[in-house]
């Protein structure tokens, strides 16, 4: 088992979404030393693979720029473990014990160079998880475009392992072992951050809403589809037959709000949704047409002028209604959509070339299992945190919240984590 040689008045992270970034870099420039522990091969989180985020409808790519480079500025403080899990916690506030698993990445990042080399050369693939398996990679494969760290990966179950090897033999750096074990390492911090972030509730459960159909995704699709690298290059293009989706509906509160699926609201649906139109009228402004079938429109804060700004778009049409069916035309792979109009007081129809499910928020912590952590969850799986425990909670793993709110929540965690280090130190100091 390695020693990582971390000092007690260190203060851990798992996770590294805008919240867990956030944390782990305030905590740093207070003095601490941090230690991520991120389970995915790079950091940034699912907020990473968005195309823009509301307000300001800008990149993600700006916020993660401006965190890696406060990461790499505070290097000797800091230290990111990617591929990796916390497998068990023990010890008390102040004084915790962690051991962590490092995955194998088959890849050794000390001497990847990510000249790609190795992926013209592989022969097989596997579902890009990144793009919600719209699109494939090779087995060795980089993240994304703006992957920290910029290094390559091999998804060990589509990797054909030594009997191939075609990767090994032309890498320059002799960076690729197909034989790589999983390792561990033991941390000793003061203080732990849980800031595991979200996934989208799963669609396939939603058949009444046409998710069968190809032409029926999920919002976090459609921020891929959108998105300049995601599988269509940003153009936003049906995926049964690559036409262009000129006419799109969504659909509010898909799944939430719904006893038999997520009875709770998560908080941001409806602005994705009210984002994600203005990214078909950006790509199609001539001929394009959105239909937004909502309960209720909900816009907290100082959101409720961006919602203002999208409803004067003539044509963007709101329809207060539940949807009642969604069909496909098996002809043109067009979907019917069918509602009750709750203002107008008639049953309207919608034929588009693609629906936006927007669906909600499942905190990962709900399936969050590491002994000796003792974190408590809520009946939806969102956790409660107990200060006194030495263990503090941040952004969707609270509860539901936008990025400027994760960002937020971060840095409150960030304090109360500091808090714990400085007590430590100080009685050191005695």
């Amino acid at each position: 088992m390695a020693e990582a040689g971390a000092r007690e008045s260190g203060v851990l992270v798992i996770g590294s979404g805008m919240a867990g970034l956030t944390a782990a870099i305030e905590s740093m420039e207070a003095g601490n030393d941090v230690y991520i522990v991120e389970k995915e091969p790079y950091l940034g989180g699912r907020v990473a693979g968005f195309n823009k985020y509301f307000p300001k409808l800008c990149p993600p790519s700006c916020g993660l720029e401006i965190n890696f480079r406060r990461i790499k500025n505070g290097h000797r403080r800091l230290k990111f473990f990617t591929l990796a899990e916390v497998e068990k916690v023990s010890g008390s506030p102040g004084a915790f014990d962690v051991t962590v698993r490092l995955n194998p990445r088959f890849v050794l990042q000390d001497r990847c160079t990510a000249c790609g080399l190795c992926v013209d050369v592989c022969p097989e693939e596997r579902p890009n998880q990144f793009d919600y398996g719209m699109s494939t990679t090779k087995a060795i494969y980089l993240p994304h475009q703006m992957a920290m760290p910029m290094k390559y990966v091999i998804e060990e179950g589509y990797c054909q392992g030594d009997s191939c090897s075609k990767c090994v033999q032309v890498c320059p750096t002799d960076a690729i072992d197909l034989r790589m074990t999983a390792t561990t390492l033991d941390l000793k911090v003061s203080s732990i951050i849980v800031a595991t972030g979200w996934k989208p509730y799963d669609a396939t459960q939603l058949e009444l809403l046409g998710f069968q159909y190809p032409n029926v995704i999920s919002n976090v699709m459609m921020e891929r589809l959108t998105a300049p690298n995601g599988p269509t290059k940003g153009k936003l293009l049906r995926p049964s037959d690559g036409k262009p989706a000129k006419r799109v509906a969504f659909v509010q509160c898909a799944g939430s709000r719904d006893v038999n699926h997520l009875p709770y609201c998560s908080a941001i649906c409806c602005l994705s949704s009210l984002k994600e139109a203005t990214f078909v009228r950006e790509q199609y402004p001539e001929d394009s047409r959105v239909y937004i079938f909502y309960i209720d429109i909900r816009a907290p804060g100082n959101m409720e002028t961006f919602y203002r700004k999208v409803e004067q778009d003539e044509n963007i049409r709101f329809i207060k209604g539940k949807v009642a069916k969604v069909e496909e035309d098996p002809a043109t792979g067009n979907i019917i959509v069918e509602a009750d109009d709750m203002v107008g007081g008639r049953k309207v129809q919608a034929t588009v070339d693609l629906l936006v499910l927007s669906t909600g928020m499942v905190p990962n912590t709900k399936d969050l299992n590491i002994p000796g952590l003792g974190l408590q969850v809520d009946e939806f799986g969102f956790a409660e945190e107990d200060r006194s425990s030495g263990v503090y909670v941040a952004g969707v793993s609270r509860r539901p919240m936008d990025v400027t709110s994760s960002t937020r929540d971060g840095t409150g965690a960030a304090l109360k984590a500091i808090q714990t280090s400085f007590k430590v130190k100080e009685r050191a100091s005695l």
